[in-house]
This record gives C-alpha cells, structure tokens and sequence, in this order.
C-alpha cells in the first residue's frame, strides 16, 4: 500500500496519533507500506528520520517523493551533467544529482524543476520565469496548492509554480501524485496491486485512479466533510474507504488487502 506523509502521518512536525501504531498493524498483519509524498523538500535519508521521530521505521527503499519522479521524468531525456535549474529545496537537488544530472540556480538551464521550499522569493521568480521563457522544459514536482501544518495550512508547491507558470506564460509538466511518472515510480518500487492512503483526493485519490487501486480518504489533513477554508471536502460519491485518521480505518485495509493476496 502506498501512505501519504503529510496529513496523513503527521502535520507539519507533529506525528498525527495513532497513525504509528496503525503502520505498525499493518506490517504485522504482512503487508507492505511504502510512502508515497509530494512533498520534494526534504532528502530522503531526512524524510526516514522524521518517520523514525513519528513512531514509524522505514527504509529509504520505501520512501517515494515527487522529487524522484522528477528526476525519473527528466534523466529519460536529457544526458549525464545537464544543466537543471532547481527552485525548489535539498531533496529535489539530491535527486537529479543522484541520476547524473546538474543542478544549477540560474539560467542557462535545460530545464527547471519546481517544488516546494519556504524560502521562495522574487529572484527566484525571475531566474526561473527566465529560463523557461528561454526554452528550458518546465517540470513542477506537484500542483498541490497546500499542505496541512497544525492548526492550518501552508502554500504548497502548486502556488510557488502558479507564480512562475504566470511569469513565463508556460504550462508545467507534472511528475508527482497524480501523474504517470510517479505511477511508473510505484510500480517499480511497490508493484501493481495495492491501496493508496491519502488525504487529498484531487492528487491522492487521482493517484488511485491512474494506478487502479482502491482509495483510502483520511480526514487529518486537507479534506473534511465540510471543506475547510483552501483545503477539499469528501467526494460524492465516496471513495471506498473514509476515515477520521490512519487508525480508523486500518483494520478495514488489512482486511481487503490481506483477501487481495490470498
């Protein structure tokens, strides 16, 4: 199964409770859990240790980013040490580093990928508004518009490309949730039966529906069952599973998951 991160194991810096406890479950139950995020902020190896300070262990193979779906989407194209202008943060420059690419932080550029990162400002907004109106392919990491912190939401990723879709006149492509190179990234990594866990179901829920897997709505971050201001509410008709958090409805997961193999 693959699990969203943000809302769905924590907000922000806080382990959202119960959701340690139900991975835990789930893995004693047999079944695999990889997490699956559109956050590329952070290096891998950091996103591993903030699982770790969640309750949850993980390895770095199970661990999907939008930021390597990026990478993925680029490296098919471009040769060994090309130029990629990165306005976004550490864990998109790991991993075009980690395929052979360069990352640089203003034109010239091939390309420019775009993520999320709270230090954003207007330079950045030139350089890469730059180089994609002088022809570098634009790639943004996800459209998220938001992302759930306690007490609230932040701007996402989806807002930082808006700006600089408006600035450069152009349209990005998108690897992560929902689109197909992350969907190629989850079957070779967890294989082609499974659930996605999420709690967006504009990108989560989509993501579902590109792998045809069922979809599981958690409650904890963007979506209620009335729209909080900027976030999403649950879809009419509901997805097969909706639940208050990860624990709630994890019994219900194993159960059909554990069927699914049998």
């Amino acid at each position: 199964m693959c699990c969203d991160l943000d809302g769905v194991i924590w907000r922000g810096d806080d382990a959202i409770p119960g959701s340690a406890d139900a991975v835990a479950q789930l893995r004693r139950d047999g079944l695999r859990v990889g997490f699956l995020s559109n956050n590329s902020s952070l290096p891998v190896a950091q996103v591993v240790a903030k699982l770790a300070r969640c309750g949850v262990p993980a390895d770095p193979g199970e661990v999907l980013t939008s930021a390597l779906a990026a990478a993925d989407l680029l490296v098919c194209d471009l040769a060994p040490g090309t130029a990629v202008l990165t306005c976004a943060g550490p864990g998109v420059t790991e991993a075009l580093e980690a395929v052979g690419l360069r990352p640089v932080d203003a034109p010239p550029a091939a390309a420019v990928v775009v993520g999320f990162h709270r230090d954003f400002d207007f330079d950045e907004l030139d350089r890469a508004s730059q180089a994609v109106r002088g022809g570098a392919r634009f790639v943004a990491t996800n459209l998220d518009a938001t992302y759930p912190i306690p007490g609230g939401l932040l701007p996402g990723a989806g807002s930082i490309v808006a700006a600089i879709a408006t600035a450069a006149g152009a349209t990005p492509e998108v690897a992560g949730k929902p689109s197909r190179p992350m969907a190629e990234l989850v079957k070779k990594r967890l294989g082609t039966r499974g659930v996605v866990v999420g709690d967006r179901p504009t990108t989560d829920g989509a993501m579902a529906d590109v792998l045809g897997w069922p979809f599981a709505l958690v409650l904890s971050g963007v979506t209620g069952r009335v729209a909080p201001p900027g976030g999403e509410r649950v879809p009419d008709p509901p997805p097969p599973f909706v639940g208050d958090n990860l624990a709630s409805i994890a019994p219900s997961l194993a159960r059909v998951l554990q069927a699914d193999h049998s």
